[in-house]
């Protein structure tokens, strides 16, 4: 056995080669994809098309042609799951020979495939709470933890950010770490108050389901104010870089902020004004994810690049 262990490592890759790098994005682009499918399980009135946990029915693991499209939902987003974990395990077996040199991969790597589990067991209690949406919430944000970790990956992998960076990032003004931290910091808070907003809306994932009998229009108020102060500190960063000329990765991170937090807002303020149809509110889940994504980015390069 140890020899064999021995033939396998070797074969391993000793520096962060272009598998490593496309793993690390497969692992952003599927935690994403997460999010859609998750979306579609409530939006489509899935989220009990596998009434029970861990099994899909009693007598099945799997859906049953007679439980029909929901079945079939509800089944695809628990097998996405693995997939999840299967390219996070892989990802951990590329990285064995750097575990002690490139740790900061290793240890997210790690987190990736911990965490995945520990979701796969809150979906199961949001189907034997019967969608209860303080659960389906937390199984949301979950998911946007793990698009944080993903992109903090991706960045490591290409050597974009942290200590093995490849190439030296421009200094920046001293005001864009904390604008940028702010910036991500309000990104939070709007994913998380959306939740809340979610739990009181209409699309509670079966007609059965509970709500959490909270104000939607109120806290749909409530939750607007993050997104201002996501757009205020986007719009003035970019001053910034436009001002000040600042090349580079950061200026492009900026710019991608921007036009992501836009078409949140577009998408948000038409979902409002047109009665929350579940196409649109679809978009705004995949929006939060990219969000997410963008401004953790941000925020990555504006704290590894020196300031002046």
């Amino acid at each position: 056995m140890p020899q064999i262990v021995s033939r396998v490592t070797s074969r391993l890759p000793v520096t962060v080669d272009a598998a490593v790098r496309r793993l690390a994005v497969l692992s952003l682009i599927g935690q994403t994809i997460l999010v859609v499918t998750g979306g579609a399980v409530r939006l489509t009135a899935s989220g009990l098309g596998c009434p029970t946990w861990p099994r899909c029915t009693e007598a099945s693991l799997v859906n049953t042609p007679e439980m029909g499209i929901h079945g079939f939902i509800e089944f695809g987003n628990r097998l996405l799951t693995f997939a999840l974990a299967a390219v996070a395990a892989l990802m951990l077996v590329y990285l064995w020979n750097l575990r002690k040199e490139r740790k900061d991969l290793f240890l997210l790597a790690l987190g990736l495939l911990a965490s995945i589990p520990a979701q796969a067991v809150i979906g199961g209690i949001t189907v034997l709470t019967r969608l209860n949406p303080w659960v389906v919430g937390l199984h949301f944000l979950v998911s946007m933890a793990l698009v944080v970790f993903a992109t903090l990956l991706v960045n490591r992998a290409y050597g974009r950010t942290g200590r093995f960076m490849t190439h030296a990032l421009p200094a920046l003004p001293g005001v864009a770490r904390p604008l940028m931290t702010a910036v991500a910091v309000f990104s939070a808070l709007a994913v998380m108050l959306g939740v809340v907003v979610t739990g009181a809306g209409p699309h509670a994932g079966d007609a059965e389901a509970p709500r959490n009998n909270l104000d939607w229009d109120l806290f749909s108020h409530i939750h607007a104010v993050p997104a201002y102060l996501i757009t205020a500190g986007t719009l003035f960063a970019c001053y910034v870089v436009l001002q000040r000329r600042i090349p580079g990765p950061f200026r492009s991170a900026v710019l991608m902020l921007l036009g992501v937090t836009l078409l949140q807002a577009v998408i948000g303020f038409t979902q409002y004004y047109n009665g929350i149809p579940a196409l649109l509110v679809g978009a705004h889940m995949l929006g939060a994810a990219l969000l997410m994504s963008a401004a953790t980015n941000a925020w990555d390069i504006a704290r590894s690049s020196p300031a002046h």
